[in-house]
Parts: structure tokens; C-alpha cells; sequence
């Protein structure tokens, strides 16, 4: 191949060349050219531009090119340059933009333009999503250390974060936006919040991945015969941001953390399978108005304390050696403008992931509950079963852990449904009403749903044990039920839905549209989103008394096993192995600013209510034989299948690296 050389840099001038300093006849032009009225010297100006070869006027153009060029944002007072930047709605074009120049860069850093930008693309909505990341990452700037990170940065960050949010003062003539110890950073939280977002939407980080046999070995008893193993299928799940809680049909739980996706403990000592596990955050507020202590229960029902008799670790773990973790209260949320949010009229809903917040104790708890009938309270951090909790003469089929208190709630197949102080190990009350198993439960401040067999949902105040509504009409056993504070939804075998009012116990909608059992409810603010045995996903709007069919999915070939959304993706699983992602397109008109419409097979779009419809994004493992479980936080998820003959564990990480 030829190798070609170079090209030859241009001599330098030899001495006796002319210099390019004009002499003293082009001193005299310009004395001449500069008494001239500003007509005349524009007309000289195109004479002498006519008399130019093309080299000549290169030269023009090239020199005079620069002197034209002008800032207009540094000309402009500070207030009106933001106020034409806050028109830019591409986060990547004020990445580019700050680029241009140090002004530009300190300009753009202006929390107003990221906070605008925060609520453009939706991340300001999700209240424990803010305060979540304020606990997580504020230490960050105190030099503490960041949070592991687990995903690389892609090209869009790295444009984004072109220099550190401090290393450069904040633009002339305005104080800086992040000066108070309590302020909140705008721009870096938009930056994690659009790379979780596009790890989400492109593929995360599959953190590990535990394969178990499903059918252990059988083993011998004592008479020499062959005991036949439990299978180790799963059946219940619960997440948070740091622990990942696994309930086995082989009476076993095992504990991932969320963070590694290592498996951490394996908690032994039901006698048979676990159908139920509730997750108690770290930490956390005290409920509001409700102090500990006062948790007396029925004197009829109500069991002695046990606190008195386990260990002293036992009781720091749950928060009776010392008072309570004082976090100092939620900090305001920064996107709220100084407008207080009304509370709901109940309290705070339950976690679609299955865990709830503590009451400040230090330590993460489970609660766990099954065919052995005992309710089992265990510390997560030492692994030690810390009560064993007897009452139910069944099975333990739900179970639910309100938020700020050690208040748990159990329903069972003796058609009870009971409340547990978790805290001092005893049994506070039991609810009696229904007449056949206890199928499904949801809380909501001291509020309780349980859905039975015997077609029913009743409605109970935890604190009193009185029934407050008895809601009737469904033909068929009730299989799932989701309570918000304001509507109840139920489904069952009879293939309805109906939505409840929580206030007054009166039916609003009947919602039809499967054809075989609804066993998935999720409810949200503006939506109802429900699951079936025939594979379906409906969404219905909840804007209105009309209760309109939003979408009808084709999500799945059998069975939808779970189902969980917030206010911008939609994940759901199925017993055909799959689990789907998919995005409300108003949150995705929102960050990717338009685009390809994506693959809408499967897809039957229906009535409106202003609600936003899904678009499939993408499958978010390897098919399996099937999924039995799949649930999530913001940067976590956990998917339970079957693959060769084995239970499968997959802990995907969707968190940035910061």
C-alpha cells in the first residue's frame, strides 16, 4: 500500500519580503475612508469588494467571520437568558449547550432550568422516588462516599456531566440555586432519574443469577423409608431497595440483597411450605397519632407480651433497647412549590412490591406465614427468628404489614383474619366474619380489605375490630382485592371486577372484559390495572363515573402471574415464561421527545379517559417454562421462573453509576 507523505508546510517569507503592516499610501486610504459619510463608505466598501479575486475575498470572509460572531446569552441580562433556555425541553441539547463556553457551562447549571426539567419528563411525581434519592445520595456531597453503581455511563451522561455541578461559580448577577444545606439538587437528580429511566428501556444489568433444583432428592426417615421433598417453588415475594424476601412451597425463605444480588440468609424453621412473606423496611416514622405502646388490642383475644424473653440483639433489632431511629421527619419535597399535599383520608396505601416502611427500628424484618399455621417474625441482618406467633388453626394464605406500625395482618383458611403486635410478639385482635377462607388482604392506613371465598370483601378498622362494610356481589370465590383509601377493586372466579366506594361500602362499577378468572389488581390514583387466567391485561381509567376500558392487552398466552406499575412502566408475567415490559406513552413522549411507535401487535386500544396507553418495550428476560413472580422497585427487579427443571432467581439492577 503507498504510503503517502505528508503535505509540505508553506516557506516562511525570506527577509527581504514586504512586510504586511500597511504603508503610507494605505494610511492616507484610511484617513480618507474614515471621513466619509457612512452611504459613501458603503459604497466604496462594494467598489473595492468588486476589484477582489476569489482568493482576495476568502480572505475577507475569513477574517471578517469572527469579528460578526456574538454571545447573545452573555449580552443578555441572566433572568431572560434562563427564560430562553427554559424553551429547550432535549436534555441532551443543554448538554451540548453547555459545552459552547465556561458561561454557558455555569449558566446551565441553574437548578430552575433541571428542576423544569424534572417535571417535564415526569420525575417529580413520585414523592417516595425524591425522598428515596435524598436519602441515598445526599451524602454524596459531604464526600462520604457514593453509592455503588453498577451500569456504565452511556455517551448522553458523560455529555451531561461535562464538568462537576461546584467546580465553576454560579452565573453573574444571580446567587447560587444550591447555597442551603437543605436544598435539593435539581440537575443531578435528573441525570440518575433519565439513566435509570433508559437502563430500564434499553436492558439492565443482570446482577446474579441462583438456580436451585425444583424437586430435591428424596431422603430417608427414621424407619428407613423414602421421605419425598416439598418442591422448592416459589409463592410469595417481597422487595425493597435493599432486600429481596422469597417464600418457598419447601418451608423455606431466602433473603437476596437488592444491591449485589447476593444470597444472603436462608431463614429455616417453618415445618412446611410459606404462602406468605411481608418485608419491614429499616428505619421509618412512627404512624402519625398513633403511639407504639398503645397497641392493647382485644382484651377477650389479646396474648401476653413476649418481648420480655429474647435476647437483647432480638430487641435492638426491633427497636425496644433503644427509642426509635429519630430521622428528623420527611424533608419537604422540592418539587412541591411550598404547597402541602393533602394526606390520604386512611393513610398511606401499601406497596404493590409487598414490603412496607418501619417504625424507625434499626434492622429490616420479615413476616412470614403458612401451612404450618404460624405467624414467624425474623431479624434480617442476624438471620434469628425473633417470635413464633400461634392463633390460626389453617393455613396462613395473605398477609400485609402496615406502614409505620408493628401492626400485621393475616387472613387464613379458618376464615379469620387476625392482628399481630409484631413489635411485642402477641395477638391483638381477631376479625371474624367471613364464612370460608380468607383468600386476599390489602391495607391502607388502619384500614383493612379482605377478599374470601364465600364472594365477599369486608372492610375492618384495625384499631377497633369493627366491620365496617360488608361488600357483596360477586357470584364466585374472590381472588384478589386492592384497596388505595378511596376505591376498592375485587376479582374473582366469576371473571368481574367491580370497584368499590371505601367510605360508604357501595358498588360504583361492575368492569367486564375477561373471560376466566381475574387474579391481578393494581390501583393507582387515575387507573386500574387488571390481570387474568385468559392472558389479558386491561387498563380502565378512573377519571369520571364512566370507568372506561383504556387498553386491552394481549400480554400473555396463559395465565398473567404478576403484575405490578407505576406512573411510567407496566411489567407483567405469565405462566407462558415471559415477562413484558412496557411504557406509557405519555411517559415516553415525555423523555425520548417522540419516535418509532414500536411493535403494537397484541394490542386493542379502547375508550379513553384521558389515561395514557402502554407500548411494549421490550421482554425482559430469556423465555423460561414459566414465571411464577416479578416484582420490582425503581432500581431493582426479581423474576421467579422455571428453566430446565429448576427454580430460577434473576435480580436485574437498573441503577445508574454516578
Amino acid at each position: 500500500m503507498p504510503i503517502i507523505p505528508p503535505p509540505t508546510p508553506a516557506p516562511s517569507p525570506p527577509p527581504g519580503q514586504p512586510s504586511f503592516h500597511p504603508d503610507h499610501t494605505a494610511f492616507s486610504h484610511l484617513s480618507v475612508f474614515a471621513a466619509l459619510s457612512p452611504s459613501a463608505r458603503r459604497r466604496h466598501l462594494q467598489a473595492l469588494i468588486q476589484e477582489c479575486t476569489s482568493s482576495e475575498l476568502l480572505f475577507l470572509s475569513t477574517t471578517i467571520a469572527p469579528l460578526l460572531k456574538r454571545d447573545f446569552l452573555r449580552a443578555l441580562p441572566t433572568e431572560v437568558s434562563l427564560h430562553i433556555l427554559s424553551f429547550i425541553h432535549e436534555p441532551r441539547t443543554l448538554a451540548r449547550a453547555a459545552r459552547v463556553s465556561r458561561y454557558w457551562n455555569r449558566l446551565l447549571k441553574d437548578d430552575c432550568l433541571w428542576k423544569a426539567m424534572c417535571v417535564r419528563h415526569g420525575f417529580s411525581r413520585d414523592v417516595d422516588a425524591v425522598e428515596s434519592y435524598r436519602r441515598e445520595h445526599m451524602l454524596d456531597e459531604s464526600g462520604e462516599g457514593s453509592p455503588d453503581g453498577f451500569l456504565s455511563p452511556t455517551p448522553e451522561y458523560e455529555l451531561v456531566r461535562s464538568a462537576p455541578l461546584h467546580s465553576l461559580s454560579p452565573p453573574v448577577g444571580r446567587e447560587p440555586s444550591h447555597a442551603g444545606p437543605d436544598s435539593f439538587p435539581y440537575r443531578k437528580f435528573f441525570i440518575y432519574e433519565y439513566l435509570r429511566t433508559s437502563n430500564w428501556l434499553s436492558r439492565g444489568r443482570l446482577l446474579r443469577i441462583h438456580r436451585a433444583p425444583l424437586h430435591p432428592p428424596s431422603t430417608q426417615d427414621g424407619n428407613g423409608a423414602n421421605a419425598v421433598q416439598p418442591a422448592a417453588m416459589p409463592t410469595s415475594i417481597a422487595i425493597d431497595a435493599s432486600w429481596v424476601v422469597i417464600g418457598l412451597a419447601n418451608s423455606r425463605i431466602h433473603i437476596f440483597s437488592a444491591k449485589t444480588g447476593v444470597l444472603s440468609r436462608t431463614l429455616v424453621g417453618h415445618d412446611l411450605g410459606v404462602w406468605a412473606v411481608s418485608l419491614v423496611s429499616e428505619g421509618g416514622q412512627p404512624g402519625p397519632n398513633v403511639p407504639l405502646s398503645d397497641n392493647h388490642g382485644d382484651p377477650l383475644v389479646a396474648g401476653a407480651p413476649q418481648d420480655g424473653t429474647i435476647a437483647p440483639l432480638l430487641r435492638y433489632a426491633l427497636g425496644l433497647e433503644q427509642p426509635t431511629r429519630d430521622q428528623g421527619g420527611l424533608a419537604p419535597d422540592p418539587f412541591a412549590d411550598g404547597k402541602a399535599a393533602e394526606p390520604p383520608p386512611y393513610g398511606k396505601a401499601s406497596y404493590p412490591g409487598g414490603a412496607s416502611d418501619g417504625w424507625g427500628q434499626p434492622n429490616a424484618l420479615v413476616v412470614s406465614g403458612g401451612c404450618d399455621k404460624e405467624l414467624r417474625v425474623w431479624d434480617v441482618k442476624s438471620g434469628y427468628c425473633i417470635y413464633t406467633l400461634r392463633g390460626h388453626t389453617s393455613t396462613i394464605r395473605c398477609l400485609k404489614v402496615l406502614h409505620g406500625r408493628p401492626l400485621a395482618v393475616s387472613g387464613s383458611r379458618d376464615r379469620t383474619v387476625r392482628v399481630w403486635d409484631i413489635q411485642r410478639g402477641r395477638l391483638l385482635r381477631v376479625l371474624e366474619g367471613h364464612t370460608q377462607s380468607v383468600r386476599c388482604l390489602d391495607v391502607c392506613g388502619n384500614r383493612v380489605v379482605s377478599g374470601s371465598y364465600d364472594c365477599t370483601c369486608r372492610v375492618w378498622d384495625v384499631d377497633t375490630g369493627a366491620c365496617l362494610h360488608v361488600l357483596r356481589g360477586h357470584l364466585h370465590q374472590i381472588y384478589t382485592v386492592a384497596f388505595d383509601g378511596v376505591r376498592i377493586a375485587s376479582g374473582g372466579l366469576d371473571t368481574n371486577v367491580r370497584v368499590w366506594d371505601a367510605a360508604t361500602g357501595a358498588c360504583l362499577a361492575l368492569l367486564q372484559g375477561h373471560t376466566a378468572l381475574v387474579c391481578q389488581l393494581q390501583l393507582t390514583p387515575t387507573m386500574l390495572v387488571t390481570g387474568g387466567s385468559d392472558g389479558r391485561v386491561i387498563t380502565f381509567s378512573l377519571k369520571g363515573a364512566a370507568f372506561a376500558v383504556v387498553q386491552r392487552l394481549a400480554a400473555h398466552d396463559s395465565s398473567v402471574s404478576g403484575l405490578q406499575l407505576d406512573d411510567r412502566f407496566l411489567v407483567t408475567s405469565g405462566n407462558d415464561g415471559r415477562v413484558r415490559l412496557y411504557e406509557f406513552e405519555a411517559a415516553r413522549a415525555a423523555t425520548a421527545g417522540g419516535g418509532a411507535d414500536g411493535d403494537d401487535a397484541g394490542r386493542d386500544r379502547g375508550g379513553g379517559g384521558g389515561e395514557p396507553l402502554c407500548r411494549f418495550v421490550r421482554d425482559m428476560c430469556e423465555p423460561s417454562e414459566s414465571v411464577w413472580k416479578v416484582a420490582y422497585t425503581r432500581e431493582t427487579c426479581a423474576i421467579l421462573c422455571r428453566k430446565a427443571g429448576k427454580m430460577v432467581v434473576e435480580i436485574w439492577s437498573f441503577k445508574p453509576e454516578c
